[in-house]
């Protein structure tokens, strides 16, 4: 029996490293797609997953960055949602292409609505023109439960590539491809000059298909392959048992 209960335990071990990769990183609030164009515009998602089986997600805010500021922001209506977008004023004027910026867009927070256990909401926004002096923004994202916990999703990316307890959303900035058709409607904005940050609530922004169908599919596509190796370790380990010679 002891081939067998080593059997056991390697295949118990494999399917909890097989669940232990394809999970956390499904539980984390994150920015969807997770690139943009750099001097370009971008259509985000922020993707809010509910971690807790006993409370819900009841309010989402977005810290953008002041460093690199976004002169152009609006956001999308999520029914059963309230959103508020603040604009500051820097911390110190900013040179961008639209001229000076002094004031920018630097939280939107979202609020009044629900995301219950197992279910996740995405909170659509559309901002540039991307920076193109960095190779990422970091938005970090503050979730806040029903029963009073507040977490911080504002861990930065680590240097060596792991991933940081609690990442916040970051977008990667990607050199332009020259496809990006966002920039003539957002030149029909007011210019930085007239008004550095545009916000306003777009109700006729194209709707885009999110990736949240892919994420699951390759959620199960793993956790099936981890059942598999299961059933496969035990069956071998069963034939090895057979074939040893009796006493």
């Amino acid at each position: 029996m002891s081939i067998l209960r080593r059997a056991i335990a390697v295949t118990a071990g494999a399917t909890a490293l097989t669940f232990g990769l394809a999970l956390p990183a499904l539980a984390h609030v994150t920015i969807n797609p997770g690139t943009a164009e750099k001097g370009g515009f971008a259509k985000v998602a922020f993707r809010v997953p509910n971690e807790r089986d006993d409370a819900s997600t009841t309010k989402i805010e977005v810290s953008l960055p002041v460093d690199h500021p976004l002169p152009f922001v609006s956001v999308r209506p999520v029914p059963g949602w309230d959103v508020k977008v603040t604009e500051s004023k820097l911390p110190a004027p900013v040179q961008s292409k639209y001229g000076e910026i002094t004031e920018a867009v630097t939280k939107i927070t979202w609020s009044g609505g629900k995301v219950e256990a197992g279910q996740f909401q995405e909170f659509e926004v559309s901002m540039g023109a991307m920076p193109d002096n960095v190779d990422q923004l970091v938005f970090p994202t503050t979730q806040t439960y029903s029963s009073g916990e507040v977490v911080k999703w504002a861990d930065e990316p680590k240097a060596d590539g792991t991933e940081a307890e609690h990442p916040a959303p970051t977008l990667k900035l990607i050199a332009p491809t020259g496809d990006d058709t966002h920039g003539a409607a957002a030149m029909a904005s007011p210019t930085a000059s007239a008004a550095p940050s545009v916000v306003a609530v777009n109700n006729n922004a194209q709707t885009e298909t999110t990736s949240a169908a892919t994420s699951d599919g390759t959620a199960r596509l793993i956790a099936g392959i981890g059942v598999a190796i299961g059933v496969i370790g035990v069956g071998v380990a069963i034939v090895a048992l057979r074939r040893r010679p009796t006493a």
